[in-house]
């Protein structure tokens, strides 16, 4: 900490509080701070009535009341919290680096203020902006392009929640939906599968090859690749859990 001390803005300081206080403060700078009675004045001058009586340095308590009332008056004159030394760190001599921060963010403040100050920075002021309702509420019907792209999807014939929604590129000319009685060899193949007769979820759907000419199949033989009955028939099973008579034709 004591390495961040600058010896350039002590000197800044200096001609800044002796011009505005008429006293000055002595060769060695933070003893000459050190009672708080030049603070106290400083502060006075910046913000009349800012510390209504100034102790005289007479005992050590005497002098820490004097810090105490400058650092809480230049809270109220709008110098940041996080910006404000502690008591000991000047009475102590515990962290001079940041009393000289302090008093650089108490120019920086005055200055702000319209005082005349060679040191610090200006604040920038704050700029306000109030918007009609309506134009809040407009604003809440556009989705901006910071919340991510759509990639052309359309929300043509959407029309309730749930609703099954089409994705398409317009360049291919493709506005209208694709036919939804095919399902496409990008979604797999169905290997010949017709959709013929597909009425219901849970109705029976026949797989054949159209070449084999096997559009109407025997329902009523277990074809082998289900498995073998060894020569079971299925003859007179009329309600199911009824008894099934297992024989051989050979022995009947």
């Amino acid at each position: 900490l004591a390495q961040k001390y600058d010896p350039q803005r002590e000197r800044e300081l200096r001609v800044w509080i002796e011009g505005a206080t008429g006293r000055r403060i002595g060769d060695n700078f933070m003893d000459g701070l050190k009672d708080g009675v030049i603070l106290c004045e400083l502060i006075n001058k910046l913000q009349p009535g800012s510390v209504q009586k100034v102790n005289d340095p007479v005992q050590n308590w005497h002098k820490l009341e004097n810090i105490g009332n400058f650092l809480r008056a230049i809270k109220h004159y709008g110098v940041k919290p996080h910006d404000i030394f502690e008591a000991n760190d000047l009475f102590e001599n515990t962290n001079h680096t940041q009393v000289q921060s302090t008093l650089i963010a108490l120019a920086s403040q005055a200055k702000t203020k319209g005082n005349n100050v060679g040191l610090g920075v200006k604040y920038a002021e704050k700029q306000q902006r109030r918007f009609q309702p309506e134009k809040l509420r407009e604003g809440r019907n556009i989705i901006g392009l910071q919340m991510g792209t759509n990639k052309f999807a359309s929300q043509q014939g959407m029309t309730a929640y749930g609703t099954r929604r089409h994705l398409y590129d317009p360049k291919l000319g493709t506005d209208q939906p694709l036919d939804q009685a095919t399902i496409g060899l990008q979604m797999g193949t169905n290997k010949g599968a017709s959709q013929a007769g597909m009425t219901a979820p849970g109705t029976k759907r026949q797989i054949f090859e159209p070449a084999l000419g096997m559009e109407h199949c025997d329902t009523h033989i277990i074809g082998l690749q289900m498995g073998s009955n060894k020569g079971a028939s299925q003859q007179g099973m009329t309600v199911y859990g009824l008894p099934r008579q297992v024989y051989d034709p050979k022995y009947c």
